[in-house]
């Protein structure tokens, strides 16, 4: 009887999946726990890429969902979030997979100062890394989050008439949502008018000191050295901050970079302002030339925004005209105010990450650890743009492209579109001439071309380079859920293949 009480003891982390890699706390110190019983099915694997961490400084695979640094360093330490999801992982270790599933446990744990006014508008939030970040916005009024109720257990009274839950409820389908009208509602709005991305999530570090200029160099493949300095802002994918918080501090210590990494996630908001009627709508709030000769895009610039200073960024995640405002927390609602206010008679509208989800598939940008893996390189992904290879200067990776750019690709990223209007969400295999090819990393619907998109990697299945005319020449279907859809194959992004309309460039 001891025995089997001993083999039933669990060891469930928050979300169920183990916990490996260095530990962010203290270098060379690794962990390969959290298994829950699945270390027998998983050990094999597990332990030989945890091997090659520790000798290596990385797995040869990819290993991201079981890397520790998945999750921020405020949550781990925090004995509400891990009872919570801990629990929530628990009771729902067996149910299905739903692509747009959403926990209910340790909610409302990192919030930006956009929260309650976003809340009382309709958003429907999701979490990411802690953060509260816009999901899509009801238009039957406010669903905000409640406490966690243990799905009644623990004599804990269950949560009644709670809004979010029926929502998420209703998104269990693998078909499109029943609100899939309202996101196409917050796409087109960008498309052909302006809506604005609250993007607060994002982490956002300064590197300063006075190698900071070596270590750029070094850390990013792009040339980042347009004009003499040694500091540097960087704004970084909300959810991969904690990852990308250690792999620079770890390369600044290795590397005996003297510079430092600062973090100020957590004292400044954004929000991304994108959309043909952008540029009229920031002319009235901001206090600088917006015209594409004195703000050109891929610049940025301090400026007053209705009497409060603001970083402004000339960048685009949606394929639009448009700025990034980032704020200092104090000044995030009046700037917010004030651009709502400017955007009245345009129209202007919130929208949330499903539909930058879309938008962003569309135009062809890439989303990390769907696009884009540690196993990935930039050749591979389509980014060779982003790489200074033309330059003598190195970086890290360098060599490894360069004899992957002379070898040839045995891989790359291909966008594909299909006719019928189906959901596909990623995972759906690919045929080329009826042989598999590879499979779908990530698939939406694109409202403004009317199709459904996905992005995958293909192999040759001869092992041969995946050259341009392998990819024109081949026929191409997609499988969900054993259903073959016919799909074409596409070199460039469907939608602004010419990329006119960051530049502002309206037909």
């Amino acid at each position: 009887l001891d025995i089997l009480k001993q083999k039933r003891a669990k060891s469930f982390t928050a979300d169920h999946k183990p916990l490996m890699g260095e530990a962010p706390e203290v270098r060379g110190y690794f962990l390969g726990c959290g298994f829950n019983s699945a270390g027998m099915m998983l050990g094999g694997g597990c332990g030989r890429e945890l091997a090659h961490w520790v000798i290596h400084g990385r797995p040869e695979k990819d290993m991201y969902g079981y890397d520790i640094r998945r999750f921020h360093n405020s949550l781990t330490g925090n004995n509400r979030w891990i009872r919570e999801r801990s629990h929530e992982s628990y009771a729902k270790n067996y149910s299905v997979v739903f692509p747009f599933d959403e926990p209910l446990a340790s909610r409302n744990m990192r919030r930006d100062p956009f929260h309650q006014v976003l809340t009382e508008q309709g958003c429907v939030f999701q979490e990411r890394h802690g953060w509260e970040r816009p999901g899509w916005f009801n238009k039957d009024g406010p669903a905000p989050l409640k406490n966690y109720d243990y799905y009644g257990s623990y004599d804990i009274k269950k949560n009644v008439n709670y809004k979010y839950n029926e929502l998420l409820n209703k998104e269990y389908t693998f078909g499109f949502p029943p609100h899939h009208d309202v996101i196409k509602s917050e796409c087109l709005s960008c498309r052909h008018s302006v809506a604005v991305f609250d993007m607060s999530y994002f982490g956002k570090f300064y590197l300063t000191g006075p190698d900071a200029k070596k270590a750029a160099d070094w850390l990013f493949t792009a040339d980042v050295n347009k004009k003499p300095g040694d500091a540097y802002y960087l704004a970084i994918g909300g959810g991969v901050a904690e990852h990308n918080w250690n792999h620079i501090r770890s390369v600044l210590q290795d590397q005996g970079f003297r510079c430092q990494l600062t973090d100020h996630s957590e004292d400044m908001g954004m929000i991304s302002i994108q959309g043909p009627k952008s540029r009229e709508v920031l002319q009235e709030v901001l206090d600088t030339d917006l015209s594409n000769e004195a703000f050109p895009f891929s610049t940025h610039k301090v400026v007053n925004a209705a009497g409060h200073q603001v970083r402004a960024m000339r960048l685009s995640f949606v394929g639009e005209l448009g700025w990034e405002l980032h704020i200092p927390k104090d000044s995030c609602l009046p700037v917010y105010n004030a651009v709502m206010a400017a955007g009245a008679k345009h129209g202007i509208i919130n929208s949330g990450y499903r539909a930058i989800d879309s938008l962003s598939i569309e135009k062809g940008y890439r989303h990390w650890h769907a696009d884009l893996r540690p196993d990935d390189t930039p050749l591979e992904a389509g980014l060779a743009f982003t790489c200074k290879l033309k330059s003598s200067i190195p970086f890290q990776g360098r060599d490894k492209l360069e004899k992957q750019k002379e070898e040839g690709l045995r891989r790359r990223i291909v966008c594909f579109t299909t006719d019928e209007k189906v959901p596909m969400f990623g995972l759906e295999a690919i045929f080329r001439n009826g042989v598999p090819v590879g499979h779908l990393r990530r698939a939406d619907y694109g409202f403004f071309i009317d199709k459904t998109i996905g992005y995958g990697y293909i192999r040759n299945p001869d092992g041969g380079v995946v050259s341009a005319n392998f990819i024109k020449s081949g026929e191409f279907t997609l499988e969900r859920m054993g259903v073959v859809y016919k799909a074409k194959a596409h070199l460039k992004s469907p939608f602004d293949p010419e990329n006119k309309r960051v530049k502002g460039i309206y037909a």
